[in-house]
């Protein structure tokens, strides 16, 4: 069994080194064909490090970065030659590789980058995090109550793009010594876009969107439902001929656990035999990249703790936030699992007449959770914080840059530490 592992491990090493030199010489040729981005422009770097398997962390910020963009010139600095191959495919805004520190060094020195976003907590963020001119801001790839958004890493950064009221307390109550000043409430500009959507049946049908987490890596973080509640909700579902499901699974669904991945192909196989059965039920597995337009054309959605279920909090829409089965997962101390009713693996089974409930029995407390979560919701709102706020940090950094420079100007910064 050992030794079968190892095999195991091996032949994934060597895939993987596979696909990075075909994802190299891609790039290379890609690359080749586009003007460079021209050296005096760039205003705001994101910088990501990851694979592509956490792309899902940055496609988020696609159209707010577009949206940016139009004012203050943006550019992706990406480190990883699949990630990069991706990107040049689908960002909306001009993508630079940077394969390592000294590729982005060069970077910085030739453009006048007032403030680097970065949408993760990666480690490798503090290689770009040691240059001193512009500014760090760390705007993540969702808003949620769980331990990773009020992290002690926080104080790394300049300053820390949050969604609103909930999370400036939950950050103050944790974290000792931090400076408020540095919270900035933007909302969540990624719901004031309009998303296309997939032609869907107008049928009458509930439709109901069931986007679980990931296992995690840790058991105080396992919050997803996929094996807990997966199979006996979407089955409850199925059943009854008058909802209509989106299976939304992470992106990293089943990679630590077999019995995980085996419980999502089993919710896979039963969606694709009740579409078989009858042609005109429309259930969707949803593997997109995009998320967005499951929001608007949904009536009810199942969630884990995790950023996606605060999304769908905007949409004032019923919400059912699942009770997490791993006994060792850590709720957090205080929000919105605090207050809501949990749905747990027991009332799966009966999915349907929960869901059927909660449709036709609207929570008033609703309202004001929106509200404290995100602020203002009205359309646009959301998307106009976050532009100016970005545009009140290149502001403040050019003021700063003068003044330590002596001068009375900007002046365009070197690059340098």
């Amino acid at each position: 069994m050992d030794l079968r592992d190892d095999v195991t491990k091996v032949q994934r090493l060597l895939t993987k080194g596979m696909r990075a030199i075909r994802a190299r010489r891609a790039v290379r040729a890609a690359l080749a064909l586009r003007p460079p981005v021209p050296d005096g422009t760039v205003e705001v770097a994101v910088y990501f490090t990851d694979g592509p398997e956490n792309l899902y962390q940055l496609d988020q910020w696609f159209e707010p970065l577009r949206s940016l963009h139009e004012r203050h010139h943006v550019t992706v600095l990406s480190r990883n030659w699949e990630t990069t191959q991706a990107l040049l495919g689908t960002c909306p805004v001009p993508v630079h590789h940077a394969p390592d520190i000294d590729g982005v060094e060069a970077f910085l020195r030739r453009q006048p980058v007032r403030a680097v976003l970065y949408v993760n907590q990666n480690q490798a963020n503090f290689s770009a995090m040691r240059f001193a001119d512009p500014a760090h801001v760390f705007i993540c790839h969702g808003e949620s109550d769980k331990d990773y958004m009020s992290s002690n890493q926080l104080k790394a950064y300049d300053r820390v793009f949050i969604a609103g009221t909930a999370a400036r307390e939950r950050i103050l109550r944790k974290l000792i010594g931090f400076e408020e000043s540095h919270l900035i409430e933007v909302g969540r500009p990624q719901v004031d876009v309009d998303y296309p959507a997939p032609p869907l049946p107008r049928d009458g049908r509930t439709v109901v969107l069931f986007a679980p987490t990931w296992e995690g890596d840790r058991a105080s973080m396992r919050y997803s439902s996929v094996e807990s509640h997966g199979p006996a909700l979407v089955r409850s579902l199925l059943a009854t001929g008058r909802h209509r499901v989106i299976y939304r699974p992470h992106p990293r669904t089943g990679i630590v656990l077999r019995s995980t991945k085996a419980a999502h192909d089993e919710i896979v196989r039963m969606i694709e035999a009740a579409n078989k059965a009858d042609a005109s039920a429309g259930h969707v597995v949803d593997t997109s990249g995009g998320f967005g337009w499951q929001l608007s054309v949904s009536d009810v959605a199942v969630m884990d703790i995790s950023a996606v279920a605060y999304d769908w909090l905007a949409t004032a829409k019923p919400l059912l936030v699942t009770q997490p089965a791993e006994p060792r997962a850590q709720l957090p101390e205080s929000g919105l699992v605090r207050e809501l009713d949990l749905f747990t693996a027991t009332d799966a089974a009966r999915a349907a007449s929960v869901v059927d409930a909660a449709v036709t029995q609207p929570d008033e407390s609703h309202a004001a959770l929106v509200r404290r979560y995100f602020g203002d919701t009205t359309p646009g709102a959301s998307m106009a914080r976050f532009l100016d706020a970005c545009a009140d940090v290149i502001r403040d950094r050019d003021v700063a840059l003068a003044a330590r420079a002596g001068a009375d100007t900007p002046v365009v910064p070197t690059g340098r530490e």
